[in-house]
């Protein structure tokens, strides 16, 4: 007994392992100096990704030349790239080589992709000619896009399969099995998104003044610089990590309980649901993976783990799963609709990179003597969040504990709800904003001045992105915190790509709507909403709509919200 109470004290009791595969110790590995190596490394990472976003669709527009409507469909396109290929670094995690192995493959990867983009923006070979603002430009030829293309694309592949992997290594740092550890847990969330935001900001201010003022190649370099740094940081920090391992295809076992729920569809359940097959307490029933109790919705996939006589000759997969197995099933299923639901804040987060960019760039950025890049807006998005967090977790966690008596303050699916409402009201800003700035262009003459700058400052802006970073505070933070804990011990990485997926899918709608807003609205020799004269074009009238739509988002994910049944899991402990 003595012996069993010095290895819980010496050991992790969430079933993680070191480098070399042995069980974890807890004195010399995890907690926050490994996770401190994975929130550098992100930081840098974000210099990396936010210094190609921040600014992409200025380089479209005015070294590769496309139109504004063009620009903004292809940065809508990539970064839903860069945020659908979560879901394939989650599979290889979680099924082939673990958190560790997976975030390192795509880290040099990244790297490769970084050095390609930062050849194709210094070989003059390699884009068009330069040209002033608001003349007939020569296009980017189709090998010149091609390279460009190909090189960001590379770096969206690696940051969307690089991004769940790493989260979820850091957050493997602290055991959830020790009631010291866990509570620190919540606050590594709150930390990785702010190590995010600190690279953003470097991205907002050093990266895009070098890209505007000194040249795109050097601007392109410091990022490169900056993974290269951050793929030396994350190897630092090797041998501190706690790792969970692979446990298997989780697509395989997915699909054996839908096979073995067809195969016994005509079956009744059991009134006891202690007859449904489940492995021995000391076996884990997947790799690695506490069980998971079973829920009394979606009762129907229950008939996977219904045991006939003939099953207990020779147990088939594809025949009998087990109860964690089919629960592992319903948390997929649960978690689609918030998934669903938190698209359309996507859709409403990709303006920031596209037409509040757009806005900016036909206003006044002086600030003094000095000259402000459009892009460089975003760091009040950034400095948003940056006080907005602590604030969050330092004071208004303890009030809000007060009156809800829930340890986080909020649960993390009315944190997500109330970054709906921020953003919602961001739009309605945005509006009113953009209803002065055609009031300006039309009373000083320039509505046919595109490439004019308008006597109205650009930081007429900083409300909306301000109040954008708000919303992530609570939205983008409470989706990573609540794939993350929602999703089954074999499928985290897997689970913890789904905040990314409904990026992506943002990205790709917001993609679509631009383009069937554009047609709708262009027809009958009307000018658009986007048009390219922004002067003409009535961003106001698209703004409006999406805090309806949103407004519209908010109350389904109401109803989602009250129905979600939260994942119960039994300890290594208790087996």
């Amino acid at each position: 007994m003595e012996t069993a109470t010095r290895d819980d004290d010496l050991y992790t009791k969430d079933g993680t392992v070191d480098i070399c595969g042995r069980r974890a110790t807890r004195a010399s590995t995890g907690l926050w100096k490994a996770a401190g190596f994975v929130l550098v490394n992100q930081a840098l990472v974000s210099v990396t990704y936010y210094g190609i976003y921040n600014n992409l669709v200025r380089y479209l527009t005015n070294v590769l030349h496309q139109s504004n409507a063009t620009a903004a469909s292809n940065v809508n396109l990539w970064t839903g790239t860069s945020s659908i290929t979560a879901l394939i670094g989650g599979f290889i995690s979680d099924s082939y080589l673990g958190r560790y192995w997976t975030t390192t493959l795509f880290l040099f990867v990244y790297l490769l992709g970084m050095i390609l983009l930062t050849l194709s923006a210094a070989l003059p070979s390699l884009k068009p000619p330069s040209c002033d603002t608001g003349v007939d430009c020569q296009p980017a030829s189709p090998a010149q896009t091609g390279v460009f293309f190909f090189a960001v694309y590379l770096g969206a592949l690696a940051s969307g399969a690089y991004q769940p992997c790493n989260s979820s290594l850091g957050a493997d740092q602290f055991d959830e099995e020790n009631p010291d550890e866990l509570p620190k847990m919540t606050a590594y969330f709150n930390w990785f998104y702010q190590s995010m935001t600190v690279g953003a900001l470097l991205a907002s201010t050093l990266v895009l003044y070098t890209q505007e003022n000194v040249s795109w190649s050097f601007g392109f370099g410091i990022c490169t610089i900056a993974m290269g740094l951050a793929v030396v940081v994350f190897l630092i920090g090797t041998p501190l990590y706690r790792n969970h391992g692979p446990g298997g295809n989780p697509l395989v076992r997915v699909f054996q309980v839908l096979v073995a729920t067809v195969r016994k569809m005509g079956l009744k359940n059991p009134n006891d649901a202690s007859l449904l097959y489940e492995v021995a307490d000391d076996k884990p029933s997947i790799k690695g993976s506490r069980k998971i109790q079973h829920t009394t919705n979606l009762q129907f996939l229950d008939k996977a783990a219904i045991i006939l006589p003939s099953d207990l000759e020779e147990v088939n997969p594809w025949r009998l799963c087990t109860v964690s197995q089919v629960e592992e099933v319903k948390c997929i299923i649960r978690m689609l609709p918030i998934l669903l639901s938190s698209i359309v804040y996507s859709i409403v987060y990709s303006q920031m990179a596209t037409l509040f960019l757009e806005q900016g760039g036909t206003m006044d950025t002086h600030l003094g003597r000095y000259k402000i890049p459009p892009g460089s807006l975003s760091v009040f998005e950034n400095l948003s969040i940056l006080v907005c967090t602590p604030t969050y977790e330092w004071f208004l966690v303890p009030l809000l504990r007060r009156f809800t008596k829930h340890p986080k303050g909020l649960t993390d699916l009315q944190r997500i709800g109330t970054g709906l409402v921020v953003i919602m009201l961001s739009m309605v800003v945005a509006a009113l904003v953009e209803i002065r700035r055609l009031g300006v262009a039309r009373d000083h003459g320039q509505l046919d001045s595109p490439a004019a700058v308008l006597p109205m400052s650009v930081f007429w802006l900083v409300p909306q992105y301000f109040l954008v970073g708000a919303s992530e505070v609570f939205t983008f933070i409470g989706l990573i915190e609540f794939f993350y804990d929602q999703s089954p011990d074999g499928m985290r990485a897997l689970g913890s790509s789904f905040q990314l997926t409904a990026l992506a899918c943002g990205n790709y709608s917001s993609s679509l709507v631009v383009t069937i807003v554009n047609g709708v609205t262009g027809r009958r020799g009307h000018t658009s909403w986007i048009a390219d004269n922004l002067n003409r074009a009535h961003f106001d009238y698209f703004y409006w709509m999406l805090a309806v739509v949103t407004g519209i988002d908010l109350v389904f994910f109401m109803v989602c919200a009250y129905f979600y049944k939260y994942i119960k899991t039994v300890s290594f402990s208790n087996e």
